[in-house]
């Protein structure tokens, strides 16, 4: 394990579900954006030597913000979908980064990710055995499996179902290949541990918090603003 671990953010989406005026990256959230908060949570972190952030071609809020000027972080175009973003962090950290070193992917919307949460990862992959790492939490209720018109179909045993968060933590060689290989497949996959799971690599689940939230909707910014106070006191 090394000393140091790069970031991919892509940050190149609308939040359509959120109904505003603007990509929910740039919402604002107790003083600052979620995308300020993100960012600095992780490069709070002594472990991340710096980050890839992937915004879309013509972001008019990113340029303007103060963290674009940090020189730990480095801005490229982001794609039409998550994946296609992730590419190209990951093309662009090959400048800095070899394909032996970790490299963690985190959603832009989780900006209530702990520094705890980032350690669990750090120490899984110290004494690695398997090719990759999931922050997430196991299902806690009853699951239910469904036809597209809701109707259900069956009850999953939920003993081994996780819920899958983010960061996500692969070697970055592995993982540009795997997502080329599902992109040459015509795979849009939705996240990184999807395309190293079907290039046939192995990826272990690591316990997080349950705090580590996704903004999607209106609902959710007050519930993390809630959260980063708590964190605060």
């Amino acid at each position: 394990m090394t000393a140091s671990c790069w970031v991919v953010v892509p940050a190149a989406g609308i939040g359509s579900r959120m109904q505003a005026d603007r990509p929910k990256q740039y919402l604002p959230l107790a003083g600052a954006t979620v995308l300020e908060y993100t960012l600095k949570q992780l490069l709070g972190h002594r472990k991340v030597k710096g980050l890839i952030v992937c915004v879309a071609e013509h972001d008019e809020y990113w340029p303007v913000l103060k963290i674009a000027g940090d020189p730990r972080v480095i801005a490229v175009a982001g794609g039409e979908e998550r994946c296609l973003s992730v590419l190209n962090g990951l093309k662009k950290l090959m400048i800095y980064a070899g394909p032996a070193d970790w490299v963690m992917v985190h959603d832009v919307a989780r900006p209530c990710l702990s520094h705890d949460e980032l350690n669990s990862l750090f120490e899984a992959a110290e004494n690695a055995t398997v090719d990759g790492f999931v922050l997430g939490m196991p299902v806690r209720d009853t699951m239910k499996q469904t036809t597209p018109e809701g109707v259900v179909e069956t009850s999953p045993d939920r003993s081994c179902l996780w819920h899958a968060f983010t960061p996500q933590m692969f070697r970055l060689g592995e993982l540009l290949a795997a997502i080329d290989s599902c992109l040459e497949d015509g795979k849009l996959v939705t996240d990184e541990a999807s395309a190293m799971e079907q290039c046939g690599h192995s990826v272990q689940m690591v316990a997080g918090s349950a705090n580590n939230i996704k903004i999607t909707r209106p609902e959710d910014l007050p519930l993390a603003e809630f959260i980063l106070g708590m964190a605060t006191k």
